[in-house]
């Protein structure tokens, strides 16, 4: 008997899952992701790309399949997965894997969402399980493509966004579930999403909202994958391995097959992906971390002569490269790939719940002449006591040096929202809170956190969202 191959192992994980469940805490665990998901879509409508984004789905027309957060009409299930991924993912305030560095919620609950909705599903296993399962795979095919001697994905270092490459293969594993799929219509609909899967990341360094379009993007695949498979389309039972097959497409046929296989169905990634507590990209957590330190301590920023930020070498050329831009951003989402601006928005002083929120990244504060003139002191320079960390972790000294000598240091060597500095549960709600307020009545907010966090035999998808749409 031939030996199974890795899309045959996802396939009858991906069942047994179905069948027999998930660990109490993989399932606490997707139920924050869920409730994270759904305040950044409440919060991303604040976006012109959102309202593009929608404008465009709304404009195609459909039938009334699944519904997009804060959108009063349904559209079809493919339409509401793109709505949904674009909306979680366009703050880039989502979810991350390390050190796989990539963001699987925004695909993968988006994808979940519009295929419970559509099928029919309210069963709270059956959708728990099928995200927990579908980011499983996403984050397993992540690290995949992870060299531990080069220490970084080599989805990156072939600009390859791996968030939506692998988003869509897992989303398209959640939605099979959810559309009742047994483990050959799972590979099938994995084997599809193989022709599907797609995303580079040069907006990351030079600008651009396309990013913001990738996990929507992943998450649609994912879903017309999963129909297509329903109705009869197949996939090549060696869409991961084979010759011509995902691997050798993105990574020339250099992966580690052993890091989906290992432990499948018994070791869970889910709950040690790591939230973010702050609305930026996830390098520069740290630098913000160090600069609300500095604050903290009462650091004059009239005193500041330099700024030195020492970081892994590898995330130099997202936050640092080239740093006349970095120094310069011209907009509050370019502000969020800016080590410089992460620093001095830390300094200055957050307005969030958590620290930094979604007001310290707008416009006019990237463009503020005082911020400038600060980011015109940030160098960035790599440190091989941050390499020696990073990817596990995304370290970050921060040096000021007065006007008058004197050297300050913050050290942040571990990301707050990960294993080792998790965010509370109250932690989470202040997050969702400030994301939805102002959108969200706080009754209806207060009914949507107790409805997605309580255990219960019911999650009722198309009721939530619903109530989602009072504030539009």
């Amino acid at each position: 008997m031939a030996e199974p191959t890795l899309g045959q192992r996802i396939a009858e994980f991906a069942a047994d899952a179905r069948s027999n469940g998930i660990p109490d805490d993989v399932a606490a665990s997707v139920r924050q992701r869920i409730l994270d998901v759904l305040g950044l879509c409440v919060a991303a409508h604040r976006l012109d790309t959102s309202t593009a984004a929608v404008d465009y789905l709304l404009g195609q027309g459909g039938n009334p399949q699944a519904r997009i957060v804060g959108v009063p009409t349904p559209v079809t299930a493919a339409q509401a997965a793109f709505g949904n991924g674009v909306l979680a993912h366009s703050l880039d305030y989502d979810d991350t894997h390390l050190p796989s560095v990539l963001h699987p919620s925004a695909s993968v609950v988006p994808t979940a969402l519009a295929a419970a909705e559509h099928s029919g599903v309210n069963d709270a296993g059956e959708i728990l399980s099928a995200v927990a399962v579908g980011l499983e795979v996403a984050v397993r095919l992540g690290m995949a493509g992870y060299d531990r001697e080069l220490g970084n994905s080599v989805f990156f270092e072939h600009g390859q966004h791996a968030t939506s490459i692998c988003g869509a293969m897992g989303g398209a594993v959640a939605a099979a579930m959810l559309y009742g799929a047994d483990a050959p219509g799972i590979l099938d609909a994995l084997g599809i999403t193989g022709s599907m899967a797609s995303g580079i990341i040069e907006a990351n360094r030079t600008g651009g909202t396309v990013k913001r379009l990738h996990c929507g993007w992943a998450a649609q695949s994912a879903i017309t994958a999963a129909q297509l498979a329903k109705g009869g389309f197949t996939g090549p039972p060696s869409v991961l391995e084979g010759r011509f097959g995902f691997f050798q497409a993105w990574l020339h046929g250099t992966f580690h097959p052993e890091e989906i296989t290992r432990g499948l169905g018994e070791e869970w990634s889910v709950p040690g992906i790591f939230f973010k507590p702050y609305p930026a990209n996830h390098f520069t957590h740290t630098a913000i971390d160090a600069g609300l330190a500095l604050h903290a301590r009462g650091v004059d920023p009239e005193r500041i002569e330099r700024i030195t930020l020492a970081v892994p070498s590898a995330v130099i050329r997202t936050i640092g490269q080239p740093i006349e831009t970095k120094r310069a951003p011209m907009t509050g989402y370019q502000a969020q790939f800016s080590g410089p601006y992460a620093v001095v928005a830390g300094l200055l002083g957050g307005g969030g719940g958590l620290g930094l929120g979604l007001d310290d990244f707008t416009d006019e504060l990237a463009q503020d002449p005082h911020r400038r003139a600060l980011m015109n002191k940030v160098d960035i320079v790599g440190a091989a006591r941050c390499d020696e960390i990073y990817p596990y972790q995304f370290p970050a000294v921060v040096t000021v040096t007065t006007t008058d000598g004197e050297e300050i240091v913050e050290e942040a060597l571990t990301n707050r929202g990960g294993p080792q500095r998790p965010l509370s549960d109250a932690e989470l709600a202040r997050k969702f809170d400030d994301n939805v307020r102002g959108r969200l009545p706080e009754d209806v907010a207060a009914n949507v956190r107790e409805r997605v966090l309580a255990p219960g035999p019911v999650l009722d998808v198309p009721s939530i969202l619903t109530q989602m749409c009072t504030f539009r």
